[in-house]
């Protein structure tokens, strides 16, 4: 069905410019004093009155010059770049002053190679310049990414959403982002960019990696565990915690051809019931503060001015009160990418009437505002409304009260040996045991006197993106293989061939294949040192030169293909010949297509890229003193050819190829252990019930092997019969459990009334009578199937 005529082209009347007396105050523990004039010119400083109180006293005193700083920011990298001779890492720079004059809303991402005490007094430092020397001294929310942990050198680094999302652990994700919260906030830091809430439809997207799956229920429960692990949960955002920004508002992980800000062409239905659920689940089950825009334009509206998005959904719909920032430089984009406007000043007025408050990183259109103003192109009051937005979250995280941090607290914060720990049983969780045929794994030390470690990923440990230049340095799989082994077996190394020259660099502009004659060489080596060894471990996949983010034309991150790159298959054939047991671990960014490793490989891992500790993790698996538990968020394709390849596809997609296989080498939810699972008695609690009624699902799980391990429970549907067409199975709960070997559990899932219920030909949210599949089972290709019949 075809999206209605008026789809994202609601004509942009500005509904946002409601009064601050709606905006809702932070739950306090104090009882507010009402009786307070508002009139007192310090009113603002009363942290007894409400919130839009407040507010209001401060945007009565604000100058035109002084709102707009609000609504921008400054981004040191810049102005430093300005001021080259400036060295001292704990001050501001004259240039970084300057911009500040007026006062100022964000800093944005501060750069550089601080300690966690240099940064935390950078920060004062900030805060007391507008403290001393601002007219009303507003203090700056200073930002920062925290995709994998907070991007700042010395912070702890932990696997990339991707690799978390195979974890299928929520509760676990909770606890890494409440980490990351705390050492991001020692250091001075209020508000972070993430998490990434994109769902991995086109897994050429450079960004893959930075998605928790192709599932929206899955990657909801994942980012909704983020943001409270982030922000916490009590509903006021205390000193150890932070600002979430949910991104990119919104489908901007399915671009057109796989290419980075690309169009995204899909109806109204295909984005309500996918790509914005996880951002609704963000906003109102975990109160999200913040959201991005993404970069790219839908149905011929970019994000940063689309009204169905940032004013329809986001705020009529699903009462979103927080701040909207842009994404970094795409308020300009409007003008000189998306060409919509007819230069800065038209591209900020466009922006902020349509819902953007702040824009980042440097806000150069919305120095505009202004003279926007002034000329009556713009009202006073839409910039009020985005300035009181930005007040708001200022109050709400007491940076009136207490801007400061303290220095040795942040020495004491960040990068402690519990986050250490964190990290680890972060990797270990992350990875998922694809093939293991003949039981080649767990690898036993004490029948090995050599193992050759061989690859272009076997010798450093893989970030990924947003990472910092000067990140906590972390564990090869080489390294975690070389301590398990130490005084047992010699561990004999070979790099095999290379898959770029720069070796994986997410922040550089070029990426260069390798050198075939040097590969076959290197290749020619690997097989010499595997011939003399006992065993094999083949470490390939990507880099971060094969695929990140890309932003410019000279800084390209996305790929024509998912095969391997280079001459990695070459190796592969190379070491098999050889005949010794051979293991493949793959570190990449996304589902690659590996029909020969899938086909010839007897047993094969995936761990995408694990974060610091990601060696150890490794090792740990490798020999069994971990038994892997996780399951695939993405399905892995037989070839780019193949894509999209999802698996919530609908009933008439995958009708198949000549000469192949239409199924995936590897489906969604698809993880082995070192033991065996087995599903019975699939009941429901009402095999029929009325249409609004919750009904639960059993299942009794069984350890049916000789192992301790750990299995995620996966629950689909397929709604048979319906007036649009719907998925062939949609994954509506999961649940982890560990069981020791001949125990079972029974496992219940609760199927809500919601999660029954789609968008039908009106574009309403409805349940419809009828008969539901439900399916239970340890992969989405391996279920038990029970029927539900809903009765109107």
């Amino acid at each position: 069905m075809r999206p209605t005529p008026n789809f994202f082209r609601a004509s942009c009347i500005f509904l946002l410019c409601t009064s601050l007396c709606g905006m809702a105050a932070a739950p306090r523990k104090t009882p507010p004093r009402r009786g307070k004039a508002v009139q007192d010119p310090k009113a603002y400083r009363d942290a007894t009155l409400p919130v839009n109180q407040r507010v209001a006293s401060l945007l009565a005193q604000m100058t035109l010059a002084e709102k707009v700083a609000q609504v921008r920011s400054i981004w040191p990298q810049l102005e430093k770049d300005s001021d080259p001779k400036w060295t001292d890492v704990t001050t501001p720079s004259p240039g970084e002053i300057a911009g500040m004059k007026d006062g100022i809303g964000h800093v944005s991402n501060p750069r550089g190679k601080r300690t966690p005490r240099e940064s935390a007094l950078y920060a004062n430092a900030i805060q007391t310049y507008l403290a001393k020397n601002t007219r009303l001294g507003i203090p700056a929310i200073i930002h920062d990414e925290i995709l994998h942990g907070h991007m700042k050198a010395g912070s702890t680094v932990f696997p990339q959403p991707l690799a978390m999302g195979s974890s299928w652990d929520p509760a676990l994700v909770q606890e890494v982002f409440t980490t990351a919260a705390h050492e991001a906030r020692a250091r001075g830091f209020q508000h972070v960019l993430g998490p990434n809430m994109d769902l991995a439809r086109e897994p050429r997207w450079g960004r893959t990696e930075e998605s928790y799956g192709e599932d929206p229920y899955l990657t909801a429960r994942m980012v909704t565990a983020a943001v409270r692990g982030l922000q916490g949960e009590s509903g006021v955002i205390d000193g150890n915690h932070v600002i979430a920004t949910g991104k990119h508002f919104a489908g901007h992980g399915q671009p057109e051809g796989g290419t980075n800000t690309g169009p995204v062409n899909m109806g109204e239905r295909q984005l309500r019931e996918n790509h914005l659920r996880t951002f609704q689940a963000a906003v109102q089950e975990a109160h999200l503060q913040s959201i991005m825009p993404a970069y790219h334009e839908l149905d011929g509206i970019p994000s940063h001015a689309n009204p169905f998005l940032l004013q329809k959904v986001l705020r009529q719909e699903w009462g979103f009160q927080g701040v909207v920032v842009s994404d970094y430089f795409a308020v300009n984009d409007l003008d000189d990418r998306h060409h919509v406007v007819a230069g800065c000043a038209e591209a900020a007025i466009l922006a902020i009437t349509t819902g953007v408050d702040v824009e980042l990183p440097d806000g150069k259109c919305y120095a505009t505002l202004a003279d926007s103003v002034r000329s009556g192109k713009l009202p006073e009051s839409v910039l009020n409304t985005a300035v009181g937005r930005v007040l708001r979250t200022k109050f709400m995280l007491g940076l009136f009260e207490n801007p400061y941090v303290d220095p040795d607290a942040a020495e004491r914060v960040v990068h402690t040996a519990e986050a250490q720990d964190l990290a680890l049983r972060m990797a270990r969780e992350s990875i998922t045991l694809l093939k293991n045929e003949h039981y080649v794994l767990p690898l036993n030390r004490a029948k090995l006197k050599q193992i050759a470690v061989i690859g272009p990923n076997a010798n450093r440990a893989h970030y990924g993106g947003y990472t910092d230049a000067d990140a906590t340095p972390g564990v090869s799989i080489l390294d975690g293989i070389r301590k398990k082994l130490q005084g047992s077996a010699t561990v004999a190394y070979a790099e095999g061939c290379k898959i770029t020259r720069q070796g994986g660099v997410w922040w550089a502009d070029r990426a260069d294949l390798s050198d075939p004659a040097d590969d076959q060489r290197l290749i020619a080596e690997a097989a010499r040192v595997a011939a003399t060894s006992d065993a094999v471990v083949l470490v390939l996949g990507g880099n971060e030169d094969t695929n990140k983010e890309g932003w410019a034309d000279n800084h390209l991150g996305d790929r024509d293909s998912i095969e391997l790159i280079g001459r990695q298959n070459d190796l592969v054939k190379a070491i098999l010949a050889t005949g010794k047991p051979t293991v493949v671990f793959l570190q990449n960014s996304g589902p690659l297509a590996i029909p020969y490793i899938a086909e010839n490989v007897p047993a094969i891992l995936e761990g995408f890229y694990l974060g610091e500790q990601g060696g150890t993790a490794a090792a740990d698996v490798l020999f069994g003193d971990y038994n892997p538990s996780g399951k695939l968020p993405v399905s892995f394709p037989r070839s780019t050819g193949q894509l999209p390849d999802y698996y919530d596809h609908k009933p008439s997609a995958r009708r198949g190829y000549l000469f192949t296989s239409k199924e995936p080498v590897f489906p969604f939810g698809h993880g082995l252990s070192y033991t065996t699972f087995t599903y019975r008695n699939l009941k429901l609690s009402q095999a029929s019930v009325p249409s609004g009624q919750p009904v639960t699902v059993s299942v009794d799980v069984s350890n049916s092997g000789t192992r301790a391990g750990g299995e995620v429970a996966q629950m689909y549907i397929r709604d048979r019969v319906s007036s649009v067409t719907r998925p062939v199975m949609e994954l509506k709960d999961f649940a982890r459990v560990f069981l020791q070997p001949g125990e079972t559990r029974s496992i219940t899932f609760s199927l809500t009334p919601e999660k029954l219920a789609f968008y039908n030909r009106e574009m309403k949210f409805v349940i419809e009578p009828g008969i539901f599949d439900i399916m239970v089972g340890g992969s989405s290709a391996r279920v038990q199937t029970i029927s539900l019949n809903v009765t109107p």
